[in-house]
């Protein structure tokens, strides 16, 4: 089969993947499986490639997805989707078609069946028609617009919002970075919306909080806390980077290496939500092809 076909659709399989699965790691094998289906099938029979690829690709991702939904239920503490991170001096190197899909929009995906999802990535973030999704899951358009409501009953409000402009939403994350490790808990209050939500996904293998924490005065709190504990390093490097869109930085320390990745979502002149990435175990972290490094520490 022509491998031209399958590298042109490549970035949209691997965005459909990961939208089902939450996994970068994971959508490449399944877009590496839906290679080898490619390659295997009968180029006669393949009127659409496209058409073809994209349903093995959710058809894969479908079976990895009902077999993960059990390995999460006993992940330790909270199971946050596995980071896209992009290094915002280069974003050419972004080589998966996943625009709209935010951290925020993920979390609410983990609320739906797995056919739910499915129909919901496929329809809302990579725009087929609800007849094109009826033939991937073998079910009629109108079965497809039924499941379709209930999956947005279910999940919520999932559209982005985006009330300020990229600087405001970098210097409300570079503000809250530098309060965090000064432990300024007033200014982290500050920069907090009352409601916002801090996740950390420590995974049983580092110390992380193990329940989400509600409200910014437990946040600030909680991140004071942690800076007094010296979970922060005292030679820290910061590399700026945009994860899954959002504002965010990879934390290291000089001399131990990986420590964190920080996502910042922002909306409405304020901080809504903070999540921190700290398991070294997810196989994503595993990489250092990141060299924006900058300080946001004075006299650093």
């Amino acid at each position: 089969m022509n491998g031209d076909a399958f590298a042109a659709c490549r970035p949209r399989l691997l965005g459909i993947a990961y939208g089902l699965l939450g996994e970068l790691t994971e959508a490449e094998d399944v877009a590496q499986d839906a290679w080898l289906r490619w390659e295997e099938a009968n180029s006669d029979a393949v009127r659409n490639p496209e058409a073809f690829l994209v349903t093995v690709t959710t058809r894969l991702a479908l079976d990895r997805l009902r077999l993960a939904r059990a390995q999460r239920e006993v992940y330790v503490g909270p199971w946050l989707p596995e980071p896209l991170l992009t290094d915002p001096e280069t974003p050419e190197t972004k080589v998966i078609e996943a625009e709209t899909l935010s951290l925020a929009v993920l979390g609410a995906l983990e609320r739906l069946n797995p056919v739910e999802r499915a129909v919901l990535v496929l329809r809302d973030s990579f725009d087929l028609e609800y007849a094109e999704i009826a033939d991937i899951l073998d079910k009629t358009p109108a079965n497809v617009r039924q499941i379709a409501k209930r999956a947005r009953d279910h999940a919520g409000d999932t559209s982005r919002r985006r009330t300020v402009s990229d600087e405001e939403r970098e210097r409300l994350a570079d503000a809250f970075m530098l309060a965090s490790v000064s432990g300024d808990v007033e200014q982290i209050r500050d920069l907090l919306a009352a409601d916002a939500i801090m996740y950390s996904d420590g995974g049983g293998v580092v110390t992380a909080a193990r329940k989400p924490i509600y409200g910014a005065d437990k946040i600030a709190r909680f991140m004071v806390g942690v800076q007094r504990k010296a979970a922060f390093p005292a030679d820290p490097v910061f590399t700026r980077m945009l994860v899954n869109g959002d504002p965010g930085v990879r934390m290291d320390s000089a001399t131990d290496g990986f420590l964190s990745i920080i996502a910042v979502e922002v909306a409405d002149g304020a901080i809504q939500a903070v999540r921190f990435f700290t398991n070294p175990d997810r196989r994503v972290f595993n990489t250092d092809n990141y060299s924006t490094n900058v300080s946001l520490l004075p006299g650093r």
